[in-house]
């Protein structure tokens, strides 16, 4: 089968795809044929550098979500044929990941679906909409009416949030680095769109929030705490910033009081999760919007785009060769 293998660090021009055996199945892990998976921007950083990073296995194939059938189900409760999205628990990291045509992952990475979507809007949903639905429901408490502000809207996570927070009832502000996503922005229903090129708004936002969805990451995470109202609550889930942790954080002056700080960690989804939030997409009649979609074959291509932030949006990929003629 066609594999995207990583040996180390790798720079863009220098993938391919390699032919490698398909996995073998083993007790308590499935085997999935790949139809599509979302593209993600850790996934960019780990073939940048933090593949050399001693705790990961290699050689590896990247990817930490997919979609697709159950080829083999081993002795897992699932079944030949069902439809399911997988992600995250060390996939593409530890083990293989979703860059080649069948996967082998343990059971409990692993879950049936039962949407009308199709496969291509599917795949935009595992990592994505999961990471979402953490940070604004078990994270940030999400209610209606609440107001949201979302540093990084235009970020595939920040698009997904907005879906799902509209869809909810609440007033949401968005910043953003540029305005040429403005009119996806306000078809969406975005009350407010804040251009932040500095990682400052505080003299722009004119007003308080009740929740903060933090994307940039720990750049802003200061900034964002002093926009809330009090009982708000920040939730610090993307590193779209590039700085990766604190320093001279002072909790007891930095979080203002009866204000929240706290993080939304994607690696330990469930199926009880999967259903709720396929149910809400559902009801909702939600279709994911997503970006670029593009061919596994085409490797450099999709890893560019990836790199440099130009899928638009959340870029897809179809593995699939039936698929491919879709697009």
């Amino acid at each position: 089968m066609k594999a995207l293998l990583l040996e180390g660090s790798t720079k863009v021009e220098d993938l391919k795809l390699s032919d490698i055996p398909i996995p073998k199945v083993k007790d308590d892990w499935v085997l999935v044929k790949v139809m599509a998976f979302g593209m993600n921007h850790s996934e960019a950083l780990f073939r940048q550098f933090e593949i050399d990073n001693p705790a990961f296995n290699k050689p590896v194939v990247p990817g930490i979500e997919c979609v697709g059938i159950v080829e083999d189900p081993s002795n897992s409760d699932l079944s030949k044929g069902d439809k399911v999205i997988a992600l995250m628990g060390g996939m593409g990291r530890t083990f293989n990941g979703s860059y080649e045509e069948y996967v082998l992952l343990p059971k409990k990475n692993v879950f049936k679906v039962n949407t009308k979507l199709d496969w291509i809007h599917l795949a935009a949903i595992p990592e994505t909409y999961f990471t979402a639905w953490g940070s604004l429901f078990e994270c940030l408490q999400l209610k209606e009416k609440d107001s949201l502000l979302i540093r990084g809207g235009t970020s595939a996570l920040g698009i997904a949030s907005i879906i799902l927070a509209k869809n909810l009832g609440c007033r949401v502000i968005v910043t953003v680095r540029s305005d040429k996503h403005n009119e996806l922005l306000e078809y969406l229903g975005v009350n407010k769109i804040i251009i932040d090129i500095e990682n400052s708004i505080k003299d722009k936002i004119g007003e308080k929030v009740d929740k903060i969805l933090e994307l940039v990451g720990p750049l802003t995470v200061p900034e964002s705490l002093k926009l809330l109202n009090k009982g708000g609550i920040c939730c610090s889930t993307g590193i779209l910033g590039n700085v990766f942790t604190l320093d001279k954080f002072d909790p007891i002056k930095e979080i203002p009081n009866g204000c929240y700080l706290t993080g939304f960690y994607s690696n330990y989804p469930t199926q009880e999760t999967i259903d709720e939030m396929m149910t809400f997409i559902d009801d909702y009649k939600i279709i994911p919007e997503i970006g670029k979609v593009y061919s596994f074959d085409n490797v450099i291509e999709y890893s560019r785009d990836l790199e440099n932030g130009k899928t638009n949006g959340k870029g897809i990929v179809v593995v699939d060769e039936e698929l491919k003629k879709q697009i």
